[in-house]
């Protein structure tokens, strides 16, 4: 098989495609042969993802949705489905940040995290992988966790928990779908270079009296490789798990972090 087309024949499935990580990947998969459906909350596509599909306009379509409206993830998906076929690569990426000391840490704040992170996710991956069954189709789901998954964080609470239930959904369904030739895995991403990270760096300076731009500067050295990460640095393992080089591995959250993450 050709490197170019590792993913000749299969139809993706990506959410939160409009920038960052999922925009990198979305690249990468159609280069890699894939149609893509791309998903994000916007009406219409970002100008990054508009350029994407202008550049790709037989296999790659833009869906807006909400992530935590299940019901309106469930059309997207049978829309896809009968433009591209059976979804069978799905990059599960859409995911929201807050912070806030615990004490502090509202039930809007957990009701927002856990809505799109964790519910969202996790109906998308149900919505995706029932079709896949129902077709006899074997495939391939890579679900964005994070490092924050792996540990506490005093100022992040919820996210941190809202991600390393990323990662036990990501074994449970592994289990669930591997007597159908399914596989499931996570990319733990570490701190990434991305716009959300103005968000990030802001909340940050807020709770901790910290300049703005101090604490990305600050994880970035921190990083063993002494560097933040970039979408591209994540773009490997995305292609990596979701082609055949990857075929005997499930249930994995592979950590892309720099070094920050030891296991």
């Amino acid at each position: 098989m050709s490197p170019a087309a590792r993913l000749a024949g299969r139809h993706a499935l990506i959410t939160g495609a409009g920038g960052g990580i999922g925009l990198a990947v979305a690249a990468a998969y159609l280069a890699e042969g894939a149609r893509c459906t791309l998903v994000d909350r916007y009406a219409a596509p970002t100008t990054e993802l508009a350029a994407l599909l202008a550049h790709h306009p037989q296999a790659a379509r833009y869906a807006s949705a909400d992530v935590a409206d299940p019901a309106a993830m469930r059309a997207r998906i049978a829309e896809a489905s009968a433009a591209f076929d059976v979804v069978d690569l799905l990059f599960n990426n859409a995911a929201i940040f807050d912070l806030a000391p615990l004490l502090d840490s509202d039930e809007a704040m957990y009701e927002r995290l856990f809505a799109v992170n964790v519910k969202g996710l996790f109906f998308t991956l149900q919505a995706v992988l029932a079709g896949m069954v129902a077709a006899g189709r074997p495939g391939s789901v890579i679900n964005l966790a994070s490092q924050a998954g792996r540990r506490g964080e005093a100022l992040v609470s919820h996210y941190c928990a809202s991600k390393a239930a990323v990662i036990s959904y990501t074994q449970s369904a592994a289990l669930a779908m591997a007597p159908h030739g399914i596989r499931v895995n996570a990319i733990a991403p570490g701190v990434v270079d991305t716009p959300m990270w103005s968000q990030v760096d802001a909340l940050f300076a807020r709770y901790e009296g910290l300049q703005p731009g101090e604490k990305k500067a600050a994880v970035g050295r921190a990083v063993p490789l002494g560097r933040m990460g970039t979408p591209q640095d994540i773009v490997g393992a995305a292609v990596f798990l979701a082609g055949p080089e990857s075929a005997y591995i499930t249930a994995q959250t592979l950590n892309v972090d720099g070094g920050n993450v030891m296991s």
